[in-house]
């Protein structure tokens, strides 16, 4: 994997405002923050994409990921937020480190914003197919 910012925060050559840190998981405040308490969750194994990430990482991150959640929002005063993660640069991630971003949302202004979601109907039949092969998938997994 190459290296990242996140590498560098890992190791200490970059400082971090720490929220949370285990053998498995850092969590720190994002130096750009779109909102008040703007955090990042990230796995301390070195892993591009989600896909690419270990069980016992993912695991990792999935057991904390609600505890800073609720650390956010009780510091920040809100009870309203987005947890987003992205893998790709289509899908728009920059570093590539897999993390996830905890984003209060105060109000309509402040926070991640949606330009709109652009929902379409299922095929049931396309979906019956798909649904079958991706439980293929995940039994040769």
């Amino acid at each position: 994997m190459e290296e990242t910012i996140f590498s560098k925060i890992l190791r200490g050559e970059i400082p971090c405002h720490e929220v949370y840190r285990d053998e498995h998981v850092l969590a720190f405040l994002d130096i750009q923050p779109i909102a008040h308490g703007h955090t990042l969750v990230i796995p301390v194994e070195p892993a591009a994409t989600l896909d690419r990430l270990s069980d016992a990482s993912a695991a990792a991150i999935g057991s904390v990921l609600p505890r800073i959640s609720r650390a956010v929002l009780k510091a920040t005063g809100t009870k309203d937020f987005n947890v987003l993660q992205n893998n790709g640069a289509p899908a728009h991630q920059t570093v590539f480190h897999v993390h996830f971003h905890i984003i209060p949302k105060p109000n309509a202004e402040e926070g991640l914003g949606m330009g709109g979601w652009p929902a379409k109907d299922i095929d049931h039949a396309e979906g019956a197919a798909l649904a079958a092969q991706m439980r293929a998938y995940l039994a040769e997994d």
